[in-house]
């Protein structure tokens, strides 16, 4: 069975056993395409740090992301959303274009959401600040900004033609060749360990920005930390932002002060 019938095999009258091999074939495609997401995502937000971030003037290499290791689940997660929806029936508008541009605008839509989401737990359960449209006209919190959204709609639209077709034939690939699963389950169990230390980093950073009653801006944290190290003529590493002989909160501190000076 190919990976475009997946979804449509899924039928509510269909026998027991039937239906649980669909939606086993269904979750393990979108597993698949989270793993994918994810590495993808990685890469492209690296680079989009190092060349056009404004929030790094330096031009550093950043590991971008809430997480340690090369994965951004929000990718994934977007990745999922957006085959899911590219398979949707909007055949009830009338004109090829006018249905493609009422698809891409749902697929940016639900991006945009999904963002939000993300940006507000971040911003209102830890005190950290993932990414800021702050400067952009119409945003929301610095969270979402029409901006943004125009740039998932065509995101979406680069998807639709260019790459969903490719990841068709990919997950033909993925549903003949179930040992993959064991590279797609060792990501899953790194990943897990990540958030494990990651949320113990984070609840250090949570406690500091409470203290200062601030919103701790994870990117800008992570440029200046680097900076930081070459100060004191230490030796980074690139996805171990924050680690260092000395302790986390006391070079935020130093950050925070050094900063507040500046400003002043």
């Amino acid at each position: 069975m190919g990976a475009r019938d997946v979804l449509r095999n899924i039928k509510l009258d269909a026998p027991d056993d039937i239906q649980y091999r669909s939606r086993m074939n269904l979750f393990l495609v979108l597993t698949f395409l989270f793993f994918t997401g994810s590495l993808i995502g990685w890469g492209l937000e690296v680079f989009w740090r190092k060349f056009f971030s404004r929030n790094n003037p330096a031009h550093k290499w950043i590991n971008p992301g809430f997480l340690t290791g090369p994965y951004l689940p929000l990718y994934g997660l977007s990745l999922c959303l957006l085959f899911v929806l590219s398979m949707i029936d909007v055949s009830f508008i009338e004109g090829a274009w006018l249905r493609k541009l009422f698809l891409f605008a749902l697929m940016a839509a639900c991006i945009t959401a999904v963002e939000y989401v993300a940006g507000l737990i971040f911003i209102t359960g830890m005190h950290i600040k993932l990414w800021d449209y702050s400067r952009n006209r119409g945003n929301i919190k610095g969270i979402i900004c029409p901006q943004y959204s125009f740039y998932w709609m065509v995101l979406s639209a680069l998807y639709y033609f260019l790459i969903h077709p490719a990841i068709l034939d990919w997950l033909y690939w993925f549903t003949n060749h179930l040992s993959f699963c064991l590279v797609v389950g060792y990501f899953y169990g790194v990943m897990t360990l990540d958030l494990c230390y990651t949320f113990n980093l984070s609840a250090k950073i949570r406690e500091f920005a409470r203290e200062k009653e601030i919103a701790v801006h994870y990117e800008n944290l992570k440029s200046e930390l680097c900076r930081r190290n070459e100060e004191l003529k230490e030796k980074g590493n690139f996805l171990f932002a924050f680690s260092a002989k000395s302790p986390l909160k006391e070079r935020m501190r130093d950050i925070f002060e050094r900063l507040e000076s500046q400003r002043k």
